[in-house]
């Protein structure tokens, strides 16, 4: 099993993941990021809050891919 780490960007914040989590593939750490994406996105809107919110999964040795959620209000211009 690979080791996949799961780096939390929470508005300004960042979180890093020290420990990571063993997975048997990359599709098992996609799931695992949308989990925890959705999970942290629903925990900030009961607490009124509403930033960008990202995780960003690496291995040991490089960076896989990001899954995000950008919040815009109405007033924000495309």
């Amino acid at each position: 099993m690979n080791r996949y780490f799961f780096d939390i960007q929470s508005g300004r914040d960042f979180f890093a993941d020290e420990e990571g989590l063993p997975l048997p593939n990359l599709k098992a750490a996609e799931v695992k990021a949308m989990q925890t994406l959705t999970g942290i996105a629903k925990e900030s809107v009961f607490q009124s809050k509403r930033p960008d919110l990202a995780v960003e999964v690496r291995s040991s040795t490089e960076q896989l891919f990001c899954v995000s959620i950008v919040h815009r209000n109405s007033s924000t211009t495309h």
